[in-house]
């Protein structure tokens, strides 16, 4: 597990605290923060997404409800909501590569979530992306054609293949 991974680790579970003991105050997830990330660098970026999806989670939150269809927020696993809090953040305030945010929200809940819980926040997470929009679709008439995009037969079958060597012999 990469350093910064770790460190999302540690801010995941608070996160996690945070949601099912709303009562405990900020500081004992700073505190957590310093007991479990030694490096500086690495505790000042931890601290700085915990504070981030703190200060930022009710529009997190709105956005995710917004990008989620049949499915709010309120109704997610804890697990994969804060997965996915985190992965919003950073693709929406954050200055952590698009690609990179998602893949480390998938990891949370591939580690933490249920069987289903790394697609579940992809196909969110992908469709929060700037750029991305609910309902886009591709168009492929609206494709510019090239030589690589041209239309082309489709492959031979594996059954059309044996009968056309069938017929040479």
């Amino acid at each position: 597990m990469g350093r910064r991974s770790k460190a999302r680790e540690v801010v995941f579970q608070i996160l996690y605290q945070d949601d099912l003991n709303p009562k405990v105050g900020p500081c004992v997830g700073e505190d957590l923060l310093a007991r479990r990330l030694s490096d500086k660098d690495l505790l000042r970026f931890a601290t700085s997404l915990l504070s981030g999806v703190r200060r930022k989670r009710r529009e997190i939150d709105e956005r995710l409800d917004a990008t989620a269809d049949n499915w709010s927020v309120a109704r997610m696993a804890a697990t994969d909501r804060n997965a996915l809090r985190i992965g919003a953040y950073e693709i929406l305030f954050g200055d952590t590569p698009n690609p990179v945010a998602v893949d480390e929200a998938i990891e949370l809940a591939k580690r933490y979530g249920t069987a289903q819980s790394a697609a579940f926040v992809n196909g969110i997470l992908d469709r929060l992306m700037p750029g991305k929009e609910k309902d886009q679709h591709v168009n492929v008439e609206e494709i510019p054609q090239t030589e690589e995009t041209a239309e082309k037969p489709p492959p031979e079958s594996l059954l059309q293949r044996a009968q056309r060597l069938k017929e040479r012999k």
